[in-house]
Parts: structure tokens; sequence; C-alpha cells
């Protein structure tokens, strides 16, 4: 792996063709600068983003000739433009119009945005983006939480396990990168929530159908997080403080020398909750004497969660030999309060919890028109180590109250087995080292053809070992190793004057699973010695699919994707994982997929100052050896670990659709609605599987007031509704349905208030927001209950030009 590592740094190239540099001004119309406005630069393969700096210059190095398009954004401003190079410098100046002055319709004159560009390019996609969310008291998953067709799946405040369903599959058939990276190298303390919408410049969401480029093993979709690529000199702090003591905190920046294209690149960000919410229902109760059993409303009192950590880069970037050369490190850190098993039980966790850290090194580059024109390449790798420890080593039991437990008599008790979860006392630590590079070569032909090669490595080499195991146990300690290989080739296609979009794409899985348990054997002279047991799997597959897309007229779009996905198990479904309560399942199967996606997308329609879109997606995953939970009933629900296993093959059937309006730029509604049936065959009978809402809706609205009490000032209103269906954790026990209302998680709706006000030249935003204003009960998983009402402030300050 080392030497595979090492590689990377002898293909980088210190050559390239004659290159322009592009240059100009951008002014309001009384030629005033216009701080934080923000150019995105985009021909043939070649696409960079730049901030203007103070004086209101933007500038874009080394470009081949050719002609290239700008989309200039400020604020809920978007203008589009085009400029030619051919064989010299180039001077743009850019104007930009008052909001008064400016309509939408203006926009479908000029072109499209990169946003919607992506969305018609066949795949079932959504790209979030995350301008206003970086100004307001969101975190990533809220963010995504809002998109059609999505659903996160929480146990419970900040830090808690999350998993991701898209159009009904979640879990491991999700995945999520980072730039690419799956997020899995990182490690659970380097999370989505970790990262600020302020250091994220979109978010693509593929469902079901994945491309090439992203070359993993996802079955269900995948979601990937691409991180700020501006590389003009900013800075951007905030901090936000609110309910359950929770404080959220980050800082980036980034700072390059113009001369030389030195460039150093830094961010960090801190969390910190109590996680002290109140829960209630049927499982948070005090037990008195005689066993009796008295509901209470309770505080969590053993859910603090704390998360630190960063990243520092340096490095090179726009210079002739590369768009972006970088060598860094990441290190983050965690700590999590256990306050409860699977399930919410009547007597809860006090002095469990788990601590894990990451520290890795890491390589980015980046060339367009490398060698000649049309040819890219990007490489990205970490390596690294990742830990994590359980600490259980209490006996005591506790009650809701935070109080000792009392048993039948009235008398306090400790468990016999010495810990608060069956098992033992325990202080087990999982050991990591672990790698990922992703390599992707593309060349793009011409305006119509381009062909694309992808590559990840992945490798996780691990060691469990428990500080309160004797000498002897420790000294026998075993290693889990898992190699993944993921090969993709892709062709894309623009015919008809790009009313045609084609991806045509191969993907070659190979997975490699290693498990060494030292055992002592006595030999044929009656020695003992020590031998290494080796288990050994090696998993090869291959899958393929198209997207297309086809513009009927120019604001009605069909599009239409396919793929034969394969999703590997992960370590932690292959080889436990105490900290998250699963149990190791060695004989566990890889499960696959046939996904076929058929939809439209409307629009934008623009007439005088509104402005409209609809889209609508079908689907069909045909699923076979699915992932998951066991299909529980009412007989063998374990309240306390996990245990993934193969339920079987199914299908899941459904459509999502989205409807946006906006007017004048000052209003603007979303409103989206996703409904699928999920059955699977078990023991013989098709069943609902458990514990997925099967219809969710989401709504969103948003007034702005420009000018208010300041010139060039706004203050923007926000409403957010989230709607999820009944749904039951447990399959129905036939006719018999008494019991079965314990294990029902009722109909939710929940509600979400906020403001922002950003002060003249788009430096500083003031927000505050009021999550769940009524109030109501909310559950995702296995009737964990999450954060009821809660009030965030949040402070935000950026500037472009030090």
């Amino acid at each position: 792996m080392k030497q595979k590592i090492l590689l990377l740094f002898f293909i980088i190239p210190f050559a390239v063709a004659a290159q322009y540099d592009l240059s100009g001004f951008i002014q309001d119309a009384n030629g005033y600068v216009v701080l934080g406005t923000q150019i995105k630069l985009s021909g043939g393969s070649l696409s960079r983003t730049k901030t203007v700096n103070g004086s209101g210059k933007y500038e874009f190095k080394d470009l081949p000739s050719g002609t290239f398009n700008l989309e200039i954004t400020s604020g809920n401003y978007i203008e589009f433009d085009q400029v030619v190079i051919t064989n010299a410098d180039v001077r743009h100046d850019i104007q930009i119009k008052n909001d008064k002055d400016y309509e939408l319709s203006e926009v479908a004159i000029r072109g499209e945005s990169a946003k919607t560009k992506m969305e018609k390019k066949g795949f079932a996609l959504n790209v979030i983006k995350t301008d206003e969310a970086a100004q307001r008291n969101i975190q990533t998953n809220e963010l995504l939480n809002t998109s059609v067709g999505v659903k996160i799946r929480q146990n419970g405040g900040l830090g808690s396990n999350v998993q991701y369903s898209l159009n009904g599959l979640s879990g491991s058939a999700v995945r999520i990168f980072i730039d690419g990276i799956p997020i899995s190298t990182f490690g659970s303390s380097y999370n989505l929530n970790s990262i600020p919408p302020s250091m994220i410049e979109r978010i693509e969401v593929y469902k079901g159908v994945v491309p090439g480029y992203l070359s993993d093993d996802a079955l269900g979709g995948a979601i990937n997080i691409v991180l700020n690529q501006a590389t003009n000199t900013n800075f951007n702090a905030s901090v936000s403080y609110g309910s359950f003591n929770t404080l959220q905190a980050s800082v980036s920046g980034l700072y390059r020398f113009e001369d030389s294209g030195f460039t150093i690149k830094a961010s960090g960000f801190h969390n910190y909750s109590d996680n002290d919410y109140k829960v209630s229902g049927r499982s948070v109760v005090i037990t008195g004497l005689g066993g009796v059993q008295t509901p209470i409303t309770a505080r969590r009192f053993n859910d603090a969660y704390r998360s630190t950590g960063g990243m520092v880069q340096v490095g090179f970037t726009d210079v002739k030999w590369a768009d972006q050369f970088f060598l860094g490190f990441t290190g983050s850190d965690d700590y999590k309060e256990v306050q409860h098993g699977a399930f919410m039980t009547i007597t809860p966790y006090k002095g469990r919890f788990f601590e894990s850290d990451a520290s890795l090194a890491n390589l980015t580059y980046k060339k367009e028109d490398l060698f000649t024109k049309g040819l890219a390449l990007n490489v990205n790798g970490y390596y690294g180590k990742r830990n994590r420890q359980l600490n259980d080593t209490v006996a005591a039991a506790y009650s809701w109250n935070g109080e000792r437990a009392i048993d039948f008599r009235g008398n306090e008790f400790d468990y016999t087995w010495g810990s608060q979860q069956e098992g033992g006392p325990t202080l087990a630590k999982i050991n990591r080292n672990v790698a990922s590079v992703r390599t992707g070569l593309s060349y793009a032909f011409n305006g119509n053809h381009k062909i694309l090669a992808n590559h990840v490595y992945s490798s996780i080499d691990r060691k469990d070992s428990d500080a309160l195991r004797s000498v002897l146990e420790n000294t026998f300690v075993g290693t889990r190793d898992l190699l993944k290989n993921i090969i993709s080739l892709t062709y894309e296609l623009n015919a008809l004057e790009d009313r045609l979009q084609a991806s045509f794409f191969g993907k070659y899985y190979q997975q490699k699973s290693i498990s060494k348990d030292p055992a002592v054997e006595t030999d044929a002279a009656g020695n003992s010695q020590i031998v290494d047991e080796v288990v050994s799997s090696t998993k090869k597959y291959d899958g393929y699919g198209f997207a297309l897309s086809y513009a009927v007229v120019p604001h009605v779009t069909l599009l239409a994707s396919a793929e034969k996905a394969v999703r590997l198990p992960n370590e932690t479904e292959i080889f436990g994982n105490d900290g998250d309560n699963v149990v190791a399942n060695s004989s566990i199967n890889p499960e696959q997929s046939k996904n076929y996606n058929l939809g439209f997308r409307l629009g934008t329609f623009n007439l005088k100052k509104n402005q409209f879109t609809v889209s609508a997606n079908f689907f069909t995953r045909n699923i076979k050896d699915r992932i998951g939970l066991p299909i529980e009933t009412s007989l063998n629900v374990d309240d306390e670990l996990i245990l993934y296993v193969n339920q079987g093959s199914g299908t899941s059937k459904g459509f999502d659709t989205q409807f946006n309006y906006t007017y004048n730029t000052n209003f603007r509604f979303n409103f989206n609605a996703s409904k699928f049936d999920l059955k699977i065959e078990n023991r013989g009978t098709e069943i609902d599987v458990p514990n997925t809402p099967f219809f969710t809706l989401n709504g969103s609205l948003r007034y702005s007031f420009k000018n208010l009490i300041q010139d060039n000032s706004s203050l923007n209103l926000f409403y957010t509704l989230y709607y999820t269906d009944e749904f039951s954790y447990l399959v129905p026990q036939g006719s018999n349905t008494v019991g079965d209302d314990f294990f029902k998680v009722p109909e939710q709706l929940v509600q979400d208030l906020g403001l922002s006000y950003t002060f003249p030249n788009n430096n500083f935003v003031v927000s505050f927001d009021v999550k769940n204003i009524f109030d109501k009960p909310v559950y995702d998983n296995l009737s964990v209950q999450k954060p009821g009402r809660a009030f965030y402030l949040k402070l935000n300050y950026s500037i472009n030009k030090f």
C-alpha cells in the first residue's frame, strides 16, 4: 500500500501546453464592489471557482485557448456570461444589476445554473446548494433531510448514530463520500454533522444509480459532499449555541500567494452537547416497591457528545503543472456517552461511553488539460490510523430519574455481570490502519464524446483488544483485514445539440477479507505451539448501468437510468462493533440489486417575476440478499444488541416528486413528497420491511426583506415542515394484533422557524432558529426519541480579502 501511495508522487506532471490568463473587475451599476460575488468558470472538462477580492477583481490563471462559460452568483442574484480566449490573455469586466432591476426571466435567456445542468444528465439526482444553510443553525444532516427521497434516521441527538435512507434503501446500501473519498475512512469522529455547511460547496444525492466516477459499491445510492473548491484567499468563522448546552463552532480559511501559487488551507470544528432533552413513553418509567412502574417524563443523563477536529493542507493552486496540489493532515477525536441499547429500556445506562480518534495524511492532485487538451487527472488519497475504545465498567443499575434502580423489595442492586450491558465489564479497543486512494482519469475528445476511468482502493487492518482481559487473552489477539478494489469505465455522449445526454458505465468489484486468530496446538511430539488460524474470503462481482436524458423541448426533459449494483458487506457487518452494540456475522453475503429510474423535469419556467420547476421520479429496486436488521417479532426482539443479516430478496417500488417556486427572488416555496413500498420475502411470505417509514413530505418557505434597517442588508424568514407517516418496527403477528401498538411509531409532523439578518457587505450574519416549535415527540429508529423543542443562535463572519 505504501508503495502505491509513493507512486502517486511520480505521476504529477510539470509541463503543459501554452496557457493564458482571464481577469477583470466585478461591480454593480453604481461602480461599487460587490463583496462575496462568486464566479464559476467551465468549459470542456475544465471547472474552476473564484470569489472576487476586496478590490472587485477576479482572475483565472493558466487557461488554454477555447470558449468558457461564466456563472456569476451574488446572494440571490445569478447571471451567466461567455468569454473566448484565443492565444492571448483576456480582460473581461462584469457589471451586476441591482436586485430591484433584476428579473428571473433573464436567467433563462442567458443559460442554466450548474445545479440545473447536473440534474439534467439522466441520473435520479438532487444537487443541494449550501449558501443559505451556511448562515443558519442547520446541520448538514438536516439539510439532507429536506431533500426529496432522502430520509435521515438518527438514534437521538447530536452525535448519535445516523443512517441515510434513499427511496427506502438505507444503512450501508447508501454510500457517503467527501470529495469522492468514502467517509468511513475518516471514522465516526469526522461525520457529516461535524462538517458545517459553510465548508461545503454542494451536496450531490444520487438515488439508485450511481455514476462511475464515484466508483464504490453503493447499492441504493450515494451522497457526495463536495467541499469548497475556490482557491482565492478567504476566511470564515461561525459559532452557534442553543438548547441542551449545545455548542458548535467552525473556522476555515485559505491563503494564496499570487506570485508563486503557494497555498495554505485549513479548517477546524468543535461540537458539544449535553443532549439532556426530555423523553417519555412506555419504557420511560420508575420501578418502585413491588415492581410497580410509574411513567415519567425524564431528561437523558448519560448522552453527552463532544467532537473536535481539523485539516491543514499546503501546496500549490492554479499553477502550470497543477490546478491543485496539496499535502495535508486530518485529525479528529470524539467522546460519546451511551444512554441505552438499541431500544429505550426501563433501565438506562450510566457510565457507558466510547471514545475515538483519527489521524490521516492526505494527498490531493488535480489537473485539467494534462499534456493535451481534454485530458484530466484527479488523485485523492488518505492513509493513517483510526482508534475506538468502549468503556463499560459500572455495575450499578439506574432508573430514568438518574438515581439508582431498586428491585422488587426496594433495595438498590447491581448487575450480576458487572457492567451496564450484558457481557461483563469491558475496555474494548479497536485499532485500525486505514487507506483510501481514489484516482480518476478522463479524456474529452470534444464537446460530444468523453471517456472516464476511475479506481478506488481501500483497506482496513484491524486489531481488537481489551485491557480488562487477562494477559494471556491479550497475547492471543486476532487481526481483521478488509481490502477493496473497485474499477469503473464510463463513456459520456452529448448529441443533438446537447438535447440528448447519455452515460454508459461498467464496474468491477473485488473484496478480500482475512481473519487471523492465534491458537495453541500440540504437535506430534506433544509440544504446544502457537499457530494462526486464517480464514480468507475473496469476492468478485461486476456491474453495469446507464443514464439518459432527452430534452423534448427546452424546458421539458425526460430522464431514465438503470444499474446492476452490488453492495459488499462492510467491516462492521462482518466483524461487529462493540461501541455501536453490533454483533459480528462473518457469514453475511453481499447484497445485489437491479435499480431502475424513470422521471421528468419541467422547467425552469419564467413568467415575469415568477419562476417554477416541477420534477418527478418513478423507481424500482429489485434486491437480492438484502442486508439489514433481523425481521423481528415480539419473540426475538433484543433490546441491546444489533445483528446485521441477509433478510432475503425483495422489491422497493415508488415515486418522489418535487415542486419549486420563486417570486421576484424574495419569496421561495419548496415542496416534495416520497412514497414507496418495500417488501421482502421472509420464510416464504412477502412482508413489509419493518422499521421503515413509507411516506414522507417536506415543505419550506423563505421570504426576504431587502435594505431593512440598513442599506444593502437583508432579513430572511424561514419555515420548514417535515411529515413522516406511521410505521412499525415489528412485523404484524397475523390477525392477532394485540400488543403490536407498543411497536408502532405514530405519524409525525415537525415544524421549524428561523430568521437570519445579513449586515451590509455580506460579511456578518446573525441567525436564530427554533426547532420543533410545537415540541412534538419525534422518532426515527426503534422508537428511540429525538430532541423536542430547541432554540439556537448563530453568528457567522466571513471575509474574502485579508
